[in-house]
């Protein structure tokens, strides 16, 4: 490839369940001859090439993009091989520097704000690597993003809160859905968060598997609509002239946030321009021979008017303002437990649902219950790793999932665990690191999305309702069915 990639995306580094190859191509298509071998294509030191015809004719490469990854082999959990420029660590560098973006229709536009949002996973990821708590991690982050030339760097809190409840209402349209009509394939829904996942799915199972995932964005891609909606509107900005950076445990986020399906061609921009990983922020501050502990700190930014004062009802308020959160549940944002525990009250008045998960073929793959009258109501499940993933497909293929909802991440372990996430060190297994994030996750203050206040003022002002049409196209997509080449080769070596 002729692009440049970030320093992290080393095939040295790489640790995923395939072994990549050591270049990424897009396959040039042969058109079929009328031998019934097929085409025949040798492997040299310096290229491909189709020895058909008894002459060897060298096979084009193909450069490509994000968009035209097609999922394959090591590929699959994070695509580091067909990481781009302007997904990178020096690009970001670039742009606080020159204060200049080329987005991707090649357009150059001005900078008037660069805003960062950090996401939780790779803060805590940070907080691990250099003994810091949290909260020390948080604000010096904030303080070193600023000294390189941020303007505003934002906790996604009301983007995460925004997505569950977007989840949550899902689930009931699609139950209420599947009741109507028991041939309809809305249940169980699978949870679409995780790109990797969703990549997969797309490009593997196609239309047979995607009517059963969410439509509800990520929480970077409803971060990126506030930022380039809400606070361009609030700071009377042009949207296509913020440089929008996201802060993920995971590459596959860098392969999100350039789908096209999330250019709002109305803005004329992304929603998020640039991906940074825990891993290459990492790398940014060894380059600068600067531990994280020797930044000096910053306060998080709070550009959404004044915090909503809490509700004067008894016991202890949910927290208001800028700070990372936590949800009840998994590390990855905790879909499964939240929308197990609405469904139970909207449903069978459950205001306290027991929620016990018991592992079934490993600890990757976990599911929960409700009964009510001796009989089964809700089958909900934690799907982590591809292992576990095929697993699920299958049952889906053959008819046999027993789920109303699975919790479905690429990586084990979910998003603490995630591909881009600082490693180990001294002696540390990759199992025990795990253990401490799961540890500082749940150290961080809890978030009641139904409690958010913030977000009945944005449904209320910025998307005309909780049920309008346009919530449902902001904090809602689509995805599609992927068409691979099917295309049968015999090999010489």
């Amino acid at each position: 490839m002729a692009s440049r990639f970030s320093g992290a995306l080393q095939l040295t580094d790489l640790d995923d369940f395939i072994t990549p190859s050591q270049e990424c191509i897009k396959p040039v298509k042969i058109e079929k001859s009328a031998t019934k071998t097929g085409a025949k294509i040798k492997i040299g030191e310096d290229g491909y090439f189709d020895v058909s015809l008894g002459v060897p004719q060298r096979l084009q490469k193909v450069e490509i993009t994000l968009a035209d990854c097609l999922a394959c082999s090591g590929c699959i959990t994070s695509a580091e091989s067909v990481l781009v420029t302007r997904q990178s660590q020096e690009e970001l560098l670039r742009v606080f520097s020159e204060r200049k973006y080329t987005d991707s229709k090649g357009v150059t536009r001005d900078v008037s704000l660069v805003v960062v949002s950090l996401s939780p996973q790779p803060t805590l990821s940070l907080a691990a690597r250099y003994n810091l708590s949290p909260e020390e991690t948080t604000s010096k982050l904030v303080g070193y993003l600023k000294s390189l030339g941020a303007d505003l760097v934002l906790d996604m809190t009301i983007a995460e809160d925004l997505s569950v409840l977007e989840a949550q209402r899902e689930f009931m349209r699609r139950l209420r859905e599947q009741q109507a009509d028991p041939a309809a394939r809305a249940l169980p829904m699978l949870a679409s968060s995780c790109p990797g996942w969703v990549c997969y799915a797309e490009k593997t199972h196609g239309n047979f598997i995607l009517p059963y995932i969410s439509t509800t964005k990520s929480p970077q891609q409803i971060m990126g609509s506030l930022v380039k909606q809400v606070l361009a509107r609030n700071k009377q900005l042009n949207p296509a002239e913020i440089y929008h950076v996201t802060f993920m445990p995971c590459y596959d986020k860098k392969l999100e946030a350039s789908r096209e399906d999330f250019y709002n061609d109305l803005l004329s921009c992304h929603d998020v321009d640039c991906v940074i990983t825990a891993i290459e922020l990492e790398q940014m501050l060894e380059a600068n021979s600067k531990p994280l502990a020797d930044v000096d700190s910053a306060p998080l930014d709070w550009p959404w008017g004044a915090p909503p004062s809490p509700p004067p009802a008894p016991g202890p308020a949910p927290p208001q303002g800028p700070g990372l959160r936590r949800h009840v549940g998994s590390g990855s944002g905790g879909y499964a437990d939240q929308i197990f525990l609405y469904a139970a009250e909207q449903l069978f008045g459950e205001s306290d649902a027991p929620l016990v998960y018991k592992n079934l073929r490993n600890p990757d793959f976990r599911e929960a219950t409700l009964e009510r009258g001796g009989a089964e109501v809700l089958r909900f499940g934690v799907a982590n790793g591809f292992r576990n993933i095929q697993n699920l497909v299958q049952k889906l293929k053959r008819g046999k999932s027993p789920y109303h909802y699975v919790e479905v991440m690429a990586c084990p372990a979910g998003c603490l665990n995630g591909g881009a996430q600082t490693r180990p060190v001294s002696g540390e297994s990759g199992r025990d690191l795990v253990a401490r994030l799961e540890s500082l996750y749940s150290s961080l203050p809890l978030a009641s999305p139904s409690h958010n206040r913030l977000l009945r003022r944005l449904y209320a002002d910025w998307l005309d309702g909780e049920d309008s049409d346009k919530a449902r196209a902001t904090l809602h997509t689509t995805y599609h069915a992927v068409e691979k080449s099917d295309i049968a080769l015999n090999i010489k070596w």
